[in-house]
């Protein structure tokens, strides 16, 4: 069988050219020797142009053959799509075949139309980095507009501290209730279901669904891939949707979220918050953290979870006359996307730009497995120690995709003395304390080496017969 090469249909090109060359259609159908109804089939794309015809385009008018290529408008489109993504257009998407015609009619509006996001995203983001140098992450968020539900979830995480109380004595309550084992959860929760609802738990190697309940057959379908700690996290996850379900739609009635997308997002992440609850109960975590002096590796065998696990529950030890260390909990990919980032300490993430590359959690990727250790200074003075190490997670099998992630655990220094991965470190030399910032958008430190951009509201001194080795130097 033979490759039959891609027809090409540039009837708008074919035409933007010739009112280009100020050219009736009789007049360039003459030149290439065409009859004028074909060149006009040409341009309303009813035929395509031959090869001939493009050549012969070339030669009368010593053009760039380039200037007809597909390949300028297939990234036009790509950039077009990446555009539409933004929340700023969610009411109203504009498909494919619309975008194509835009393009294909308009190159050039296309292109002032980039352009004019672009200023628009790059005046949004100085917007948004001086109002959180000014005023704090709380104008931040007033002024962000649209987000994509994911990221309204994780705010609203944020912004509650980590901390839901209701669902947290809720699980508690369950397991003081039932007599639950630590770190055995998985057959008292899977008998428990079964006498409280009524439910068949089933443990299943085919399908791609991790977890499935079918409410008509009274089934839960949880997946072979799964290891023993996510079979158990999903059994607990299923029973506060089974059990909790008033709870949690006064809790998202509550927190009155932009779209009914936000709300399953976000019912999705209180029945996770429910479910570490229950397999770490909080008085009995809070007590079994401090006697093991914050060793997550102690806790992980303790409780029979994972290192993220621990370290998100950590962060959410947030009871009022019961509090534990008030600790900030991130999960950063190779990229440096945060994709999780809870704090119950005065640590500031980053909502401009990528976060410091001065802070050890980018550092864990060259050192997987290794849980590193950092005394840290922001630019307001405050110090902290942070710990930092890699997670993978992959689905089953050679070939399937690996997750790898970072996850950061750090408190203020005053709190480090009863963590055990302080012990050797002098928490009171200042000098030591590595110089960090929230995010170079909005960081004030001059001096730093790894600076990526020049901060909003600096204006740089550039001097072409000097090179320093800091990237910048701003007028004072």
């Amino acid at each position: 069988m033979t490759n039959r090469k891609r027809k090409l249909f540039l009837g708008s090109k074919i035409r933007r050219f010739r009112e280009l060359q100020q050219l009736s259609q009789a007049d360039l159908a003459y030149k290439l020797g065409l009859s004028a109804s074909y060149l006009n089939q040409i341009e309303n794309d009813q035929r395509p142009l031959t090869v001939q015809v493009l050549l012969k385009l070339g030669t009368l008018f010593d053009i760039d053959l380039t200037h007809f290529s597909e390949e300028e408008d297939d990234r036009l489109m790509a950039e077009l799509k990446d555009c539409m993504e933004d929340p700023l257009f969610k009411h109203e998407r504009v498909g494919l075949a619309d975008l194509k015609e835009i393009v294909g009619r308009s190159p050039a509006f296309a292109r002032h139309f980039l352009t004019l996001y672009q200023s628009y995203h790059q005046a949004n983001q100085n917007y948004a980095g001086l109002a959180q140098d000014m005023t704090g992450d709380e104008a931040v968020r007033s002024i962000d507009g649209p987000q994509f539900p994911y990221e309204e979830v994780r705010d609203y995480f944020y912004y509650q501290n980590n901390y839901f109380d209701e669902l947290d004595r809720a699980a508690e309550a369950i397991f003081q209730r039932e007599g639950l084992s630590l770190g055995e959860g998985e057959t008292q929760l899977i008998e428990y279901v079964k006498r409280k609802h009524g439910i068949e738990v089933l443990v299943d190697a085919e399908g791609d669904r991790l977890r499935h309940f079918d409410p008509a057959q009274q089934r839960l379908t949880l997946s072979k891939l799964l290891s023993l700690k996510q079979r158990v996290f999903q059994l607990a996850h299923q029973i506060c949707l089974l059990e909790q379900k008033p709870l949690l739609d006064d809790m998202i009635h509550r927190a009155r979220f932009s779209s009914e997308e936000t709300n399953a997002v976000c019912r999705v992440g209180l029945a996770n918050y429910f479910a570490g609850a229950l397999l770490m109960p909080y008085s009995l975590f809070l007590r079994k953290a401090q006697q093991e002096r914050y060793d997550i590796e102690r806790l992980q065998i303790i409780f029979n979870v994972s290192f993220e696990q621990i370290c998100h529950r950590l962060s959410t030890l947030q009871r009022p006359g019961e509090k534990g260390i008030p600790f900030y909990f991130v999960r950063v990919d190779a990229a440096g996307n945060i994709s999780k980032r809870q704090s119950a300490s005065s640590f500031h993430f980053a909502r401009v730009g990528g976060a410091c590359p001065l802070w050890n959690v980018h550092e864990a990727f060259a050192q997987p497995g290794k849980i590193l250790r950092q005394v840290a200074q922001m630019p307001d003075g405050k110090t902290y120690f942070c710990i930092a190490r890699t997670v993978s997670r992959t689905e089953g099998g050679y070939l399937m995709p690996q997750k790898n992630f970072a996850v950061g655990l750090g408190c203020e220094i005053a709190h480090a003395p009863q963590l055990i991965y302080s012990v050797g470190i002098d928490l009171n030399d200042k000098e030591a304390a590595v110089p960090i910032g929230v995010s170079c958008r909005v960081c004030e430190r001059t001096n730093c080496p790894q600076r990526a951009f020049p901060p909003i509201g600096k204006k740089i001194q550039i001097s072409e017969n000097e090179r320093e080795f800091l990237p910048y130097r701003f007028e004072s």
